[in-house]
């Protein structure tokens, strides 16, 4: 919502209450509260008819400071709320001073003027992270009702990033972003994964504690500003101070939830049956047999939707006409060693059986004068899952949990951005809050079932929506993208605003969805597929086997899924990183090195983890550009050694993409190629890059289980190089201490191994 008509002037209809001066301080153990009139109070007479804006400050985490700004304080609560995970040992020290009312949590201060001008800083050290000025902070009367809106100061070469997954640049400045769920594809403003949360380059973060519309002008309303406004009499927003994106996506995790580990499984490759694709039992194992047959590995089938019958979506009833024996079918193809997911969605047909249960017991949402809501989108005269209803999460849940006895695993949870606002919740919920937190419950109660029939540590979905909070129940997946190299492009963008929006884990249709792409557009989709940390075959009205493009697809896709089966040691463990930490695996270099004044604007290229920076090709030809950072890395591929910093312009065939090894990085390598779970640490391969002089390096290399299944420690000294292994099993292991000039793994039969560099 824009409510300025350039610097000077407000937009019609539009009348704006300004904080103008501290006038009254309230300090409490653990808060502050500031009392601001609008206009200066110069004697008793000013204080009559005069409105208040009241700020106050509190702390739920270290280095996290909560801001409510409030016109009217009679408000009643309204539902739903994010759970934020506060810390109760949180030391806050308040002052009321002369010049100053401050609060302090950790190193972060919010620091009141006392003067006769109105002034808000978020102090870190001796340095002000931001702030909000005259005319900034704002409670607005307008012809659509109240609004409450803050501007935050951004600095000279200041950028901004998150807002959940968006597909436009991936820096934020000049953009209008509004957090509204919609299902609009890859290629628009919308966004189906919608986060009121950014961080800057400046060292610290902002949420918006708020779970329905938030209206965001980046630098957009107010050029060197980030505005931000809710309706209603109030607003609260966190600011979380960092200083490096790591440590304020690990506290604004720490908040909102870090996401569960996803079994190793799911790291393996999926393929689908697609959306409108013709398929039935004799297709599904015509495309696991050509797998097989090809030597590709193959980790998880997916049915997409028209498992179920036609006008039936969803009733989690197989179609007796294409798979008359969905249980033996499903244990045919367990027994091809695959994990089984079918997709569902939170709309209940008219057609299905479950349209009338849910109705006579009161399951489905409600319009004001008690009917169900309807509509003919999507499924003729479907109406909508109510989860805020305890008792229909249980019914949900129990349908669900009937696949799983079946043999299901896992569940593309599909939908749950469209959503209505003209009707009535079980529980009272706000319809405009609900808009967006819908899917938070439905994804929970889906994860939770999975969770509590598979145990800990087993339970994956594939879902398309997500809010804050959402990161807690992977893995997500980019959306209905086209199948050109704009859209590969905008995907790429996508993921990696959302990695900066605290998601661990991030999957693509690998071809792109819609259309049917080209052999060139599909080989080279291939390697950022499996180079994403879950990676599917899926598309809409064809199919993506890889023999369907030519053959050489087939060789490239095997290249790439065994190199990442290879991988799997690294990945698990930055996955595991991103469980623990909230560190996300694939993410912007800006995440890694933010003072590196070249990287702030890179969006086509990207890290896979602490040690692995990879350069997707967007074009048939195979020219690619990528920037390296300062160091020597090394092409893990190729062996090549390119000394940064620079740009690199290089041309590339379909069965390479680059993918660079960061200096000093000890990258363990696995011994099996055909399958994602396996013991990692059994035959591992430390292959050392670039390590310094005296430099010690130590791997923990996980259990698919994810502990610990060994630790090493590699020290270089002049031209010896010596591994160690600290703990686990005794297992082969081997040590590749020179990969460009020697690429062949020396065997470490002992503890310890000491060779030359």
């Amino acid at each position: 919502m824009k409510f300025s008509n350039g610097y000077w002037r407000m937009r019609n209809g539009v009348h704006p209450l300004y904080p103008m001066q501290v006038r009254d301080v309230a300090v409490e153990p653990a808060a502050l509260t500031v009392y601001a009139p609008t206009k200066k109070i110069l004697g008793r007479g000013d204080t009559l008819n005069q409105p208040l804006i009241t700020v106050r400050c509190s702390s739920p985490a270290p280095d996290v400071i909560a801001v409510r700004v409030a016109h009217l304080l009679g408000e009643r609560p309204r539902r739903p709320e994010f759970p934020l995970a506060t810390d109760p040992a949180t030391e806050v020290r308040v002052s009321d001073g002369v010049d100053y009312a401050t609060l302090t949590s950790g190193a972060l201060t919010a620091r009141f003027h006392r003067g006769d001008d109105w002034r808000l800083e978020f102090v870190a050290g001796d340095r002000v992270l931001t702030s909000s000025g005259y005319k900034s902070m704002a409670a607005l009367d307008t012809d659509d009702g109240p609004y409450v809106r803050e501007q935050l100061l951004l600095g000279v070469g200041e950028t901004v990033y998150g807002l959940g997954e968006r597909f436009g640049p991936v820096v934020k400045n000049g953009q209008t972003v509004d957090i509204w769920q919609e299902d609009g594809g890859t290629s628009s403003e919308h966004a189906y994964k919608n986060v009121p949360f950014y961080l800057t380059t400046a060292g610290y973060g902002v949420f918006v504690n708020h779970p329905g519309n938030v209206s965001f002008e980046v630098g957009a309303e107010a050029v060197s500003k980030v505005s931000f406004s809710v309706a209603g009499q109030s607003m609260e927003y966190l600011v979380i101070y960092g200083p490096t994106p790591r440590e304020i996506l690990r506290r604004y995790t720490a908040l909102t939830g870090r996401p569960a580990l996803p079994p190793a499984w799911s790291f393996g490759l999926w393929l689908s049956t697609s959306f409108t694709t013709s398929y039935d039992e004799e297709t599904v194992h015509k495309f696991v047999g050509g797998m097989a047959d090809r030597d590709l590995p193959l980790s998880v089938f997916h049915f997409d939707c028209f498992w179920m019958r036609e006008f039936h979506w969803s009733d989690f009833e197989w179609d007796p006409k294409v798979f008359p024996d969905p249980v033996g079918m499903l244990k045919r193809l367990r027994e091809r060693n695959l994990r089984i997911c079918v997709w569902i969605n939170p709309y209940i047909a008219q057609r299905s059986a479950l349209f009338a249960e849910g109705m006579a017991h009161g399951y489905l949402v409600r319009t004001a004068n008690g009917d169900v809501w309807q509509w003919d989108e999507w499924q003729a005269g479907m109406a909508l899952v109510d989860f805020t209803n305890p008792e229909a999460r249980t019914w949900y849940a129990g349908k669900l949990r009937g696949l799983l006895e079946m043999g299901v695993d896992a569940f593309k949870t599909d939908f749950g951005e469209r959503i209505p606002t003209d009707v009535v919740w079980y529980d009272g919920s706000d319809p405009e809050r609900m808009h967006n937190y819908y899917t938070q419950i439905y994804n929970q109660v889906v994860f939770d079932l999975l969770r509590e029939h598979r145990g800990e540590g087993e339970a994956v979905l594939f879902a398309r929506s997500a809010t804050a909070g959402g990161q807690q129940f992977p893995v997500h997946w980019g959306g209905d993208s086209e199948s050109t190299f704009e859209s590969m492009a905008e995907t790429l963008r996508g993921g990696l605003s959302l990695a900066m929006s605290g998601f661990g884990y991030w999957s693509h249709d690998i071809g792109g969805f819609e259309g049917k792409p080209d052999p060139a557009l599909f080989k080279r989709w291939v390697p950022f597929g499996l180079l994403s940390t879950h990676s599917r075959l899926h598309g809409s009205q064809s199919y993506r086997v890889p023999w369907d493009f030519d053959e050489e697809a087939v060789d490239v896709l095997r290249t790439f899924t065994r190199l990442k089966a290879r991988l799997m040691p690294y990945l698990f463990g930055q996955a595991l990183v991103a469980h623990r930490e909230g560190m996300p695996v694939l993410r912007p270099l800006v995440a890694e090195f933010p003072d590196d004044p070249a990287v702030p604007y890179l969006e086509r290229q990207y890290l896979l983890g602490d040690s692995l920076l990879v350069a997707p090709v967007f074009n048939a030809e195979g020219a690619v550009s990528y920037y390296v950072p300062e160091g020597t890395w090394t092409d893990l591929i190729t062996g090549t050694e390119v000394a940064g910093p620079r740009w690199v312009r290089e041309s590339v065939g379909f069965e390479r993409v680059p993918v660079l090894v960061r200096p000093g990085t000890v990258l363990p390598l696995g011994a099996v190629q055909d399958r994602p779970d396996y013991p990692y640490a059994d035959g591992v391969t430390l292959a050392v890059y670039q390590l310094a002089d005296g430099a010690e390096v130590t791997v923990t290399v996980p259990a698919p289980d994810g502990t610990e299944a060994a630790r090493f420690s590699v020290v270089r000294s002049g031209a010896t190089l010596t591994a160690t292994r600290l703990s686990g099993a005794p297992a082969p292991w081997a040590v590749r201490p020179t990969p460009t000039a020697d690429p062949h793994p020396v065997p470490a039969t002992h503890t310890t191994w000491t060779g030359p560099c």
